[in-house]
């Protein structure tokens, strides 16, 4: 499996923000007001990736919790394994995850283009402040589910790569 790719994240949020903006040309007048609860799961989702990539990637690398803590497991001599199928459902939730922020983001920056010349009414000012903080917890979900995806990387092992010389 290979490694999601900032640009295609970027080209995913583009076609998003186009297609949002072609779209509330034909329906915003019959639109709610955008709702700002989806800022908070962007950003609780956004702090349990990064913190289950900061998680994995300790395990990973064989320092586990108990290690980074000077040892005070007792008589644990090292960090607990990590099973494959788990570190691979990890990566399955980081895809998802910064494929989904790169959609929320699109559309959010589509609301923002649209609603850019009517700021002066009270509605449209509201929904594009809404639009621009999800943009931006939406990026942050997509930075931290990169971060997670990352860190579920098995690291190069040095002793390999002093062997081939």
């Amino acid at each position: 499996m290979k490694p999601t790719r900032v640009s295609t994240l970027v080209i995913v949020a583009v076609v998003c923000a186009a297609a949002g903006w072609l779209l509330l040309r034909a329906v915003y007048a019959k639109l709610p007001p955008l709702p700002w609860t989806g800022v908070p799961a962007l950003l609780i989702a956004a702090v349990a990736e990064a913190w289950m990539g900061r998680d994995l990637k300790a395990r990973i690398v064989g320092r586990g919790l108990g290690a980074r803590r000077g040892g005070d497991q007792g008589a644990r001599s090292g960090p607990k394994p990590v099973d494959p199928l788990f570190v691979s459902r990890m990566v399955a939730l980081a895809k998802a995850s910064s494929v989904a922020a790169a959609i929320i983001a699109g559309f959010a920056a589509g609301f923002d283009f649209y609603l850019a010349g009517s700021l002066n009414a009270s509605t449209p000012r509201e929904d594009a402040l809404t639009a621009v903080i999800t943009f931006v917890a939406a990026v942050v979900l997509a930075c931290a589910a990169l971060y997670l995806e990352n860190s579920c990387r098995v690291p190069e092992d040095p002793d390999a790569a002093q062997a081939d010389h």
